[in-house]
């Protein structure tokens, strides 16, 4: 039975990682080590540090791992891509360009008899006021048009300045590890959507960068993927197992 992979966070372009072009290869030759099993692909969310389409220009670079997506969805493997909070502005060109499956809202979909409720997890029960607030900002339509008023030499480079600079900041004050069942804000978000949607046995998420799995129950669990900055983390699920592992090249077999 060929498997399905799910993975987050990878931030490609970032100008807080060093060997930027190293991360973007190691993504790729992970996606190629998996075309053979792979019968669907998930992307859930902050795939690039920072990414926005104008009607006719989208930002530089990522060839490599664009030409990869194109290569699976051309081998007739299914690419999902959910937007995150730093690559909120996607439109059709992931999708007419690369045969992606874009989704703007969190998703729930049945994989060989198992039911998923899959999101980038950005939004989804965060008490933080800043963030809601950036958050908004960044999904009102209108100052998406403003924004889109700037020629993309300042805009795009404003955007990359702006999430190198919140990077930077993780950097020197890095993500909380594991705040336990009732502060982990995807966790009770899930427990409170598990009791009107009993029959969800996944939730998985990305947004945190901890690698996260919990049972919610005896027949559903939670799972945070982690990323692709220093843990390199996915998920795999071949119709019977959900598991997750980590990417090191050369060292760790991929499953």
């Amino acid at each position: 039975m060929k498997k399905t992979y799910f993975l987050s966070d990878v931030h490609l372009g970032s100008r807080a990682i060093e060997h930027s072009r190293t991360q973007e290869r190691r993504i790729v030759n992970f996606l190629d080590s998996i075309k053979e099993k792979a019968e669907a692909i998930y992307l859930l969310g902050d795939i690039f540090d920072f990414w926005y389409e104008f009607k006719t220009v989208v930002p530089k670079g990522y060839t490599r791992f664009l030409g990869k997506l194109s290569e699976l969805t051309d081998r007739g493997i299914e690419v999902h891509f959910f937007i995150g909070n730093h690559d909120i502005w996607c439109k059709d060109y992931l999708t007419k360009e690369c045969g992606v499956i874009v989704h703007w809202e969190p998703f729930t979909t049945e994989i060989h008899g198992k039911e998923f409720y899959l999101a980038h997890g950005d939004g989804l029960g965060d008490p933080d006021k800043k963030f809601k607030f950036l958050r908004n900002m960044f999904h009102s339509r209108t100052l998406q048009r403003m924004f889109s008023t700037i020629h993309p030499r300042w805009s795009v480079d404003l955007g990359l300045a702006w999430a190198s600079h919140s990077r930077k900041k993780r950097l020197k004050d890095p993500e909380p590890e594991y705040l336990g069942e009732e502060n982990e804000y995807l966790i009770v978000y899930s427990k409170a959507y598990l009791k009107t949607h009993p029959d969800i046995n996944y939730f998985i998420y990305g947004h945190r960068h901890i690698m996260l799995d919990l049972m919610l129950s005896r027949t559903s669990r939670v799972l945070i993927l982690g990323d692709w900055i220093t843990l390199f983390s996915y998920a795999m699920f071949d119709g019977n197992e959900l598991v997750m592992n980590q990417y090191i090249e050369g060292e760790s077999e991929v499953i």
